[in-house]
């Protein structure tokens, strides 16, 4: 299984992010991370890393693992957890990004549980409505989820086999006739069978 986790912060990824694609892509993602990293400031991972690293992590996967270039997807992937996370609003990444890169960001973005809700379903219907995402947005979930799952041996146990179980049952479909994102969810899943 490939690991992505080289790029961890903006000036380890800018030169090799330069070498791979045209300057304007590279500007736009810039400042897609550098908004991004206003919003998360100081978060950690539940590993304990800062947070911008799952967001290089997605970047990394998308355009070394994937040979994405689309400059949209590439900073809607930077930006997929600004919403969820932290007080950005949609419309401010729409004002800041554009409506393709704010739809992308919308499709991944989990909603807000309701006071009293079951937080387990909220999510698995989120993860089930991924399927009738556009394929733009399910690249940028599949590049988070990828991010995720690859360190998931640093998470406690029981949360290793919830976090198998849901991307076996809602993501690895969503890869499963993409290419390359097939190919490596497929590997993935080998590495981690004993949680199933």
């Amino acid at each position: 299984m490939e690991l992505f986790t080289d790029w961890h912060t903006w000036q380890q990824t800018e030169p090799e992010l330069r070498r791979l694609l045209p300057a304007a892509t590279c500007d736009a993602v810039g400042d897609a991370v550098t908004f991004a990293l206003r919003f998360h400031g100081d978060q950690k991972r539940p590993t304990g890393a800062p947070y911008g690293e799952h967001l290089l992590e997605a970047l990394e996967v998308l355009v070394r693992g994937a040979g994405v270039s689309d400059q949209d997807v590439l900073c809607a992937a930077v930006l997929h957890d600004v919403v969820e996370d932290t007080p950005c609003t949609i419309g401010g990444v729409r004002a800041a990004f554009g409506d393709r890169v704010a739809d992308m960001v919308g499709w991944v973005t989990k909603p807000d549980t309701e006071e009293g809700a079951d937080k387990k379903a909220v999510k698995e219907a989120y993860l089930k409505s991924l399927a009738g995402a556009p394929d733009d947005a399910i690249l940028v979930k599949l590049a988070d989820r990828a991010s995720n799952v690859q360190t998931l041996r640093n998470l406690r146990p029981s949360k290793q086999r919830e976090y198998y179980a849901q991307t076996v049952a809602y993501i690895v479909p969503l890869a499963a006739s993409r290419g390359w994102w097939a190919l490596w969810y497929v590997s993935w899943e080998e590495a981690h069978r004993d949680l199933a």
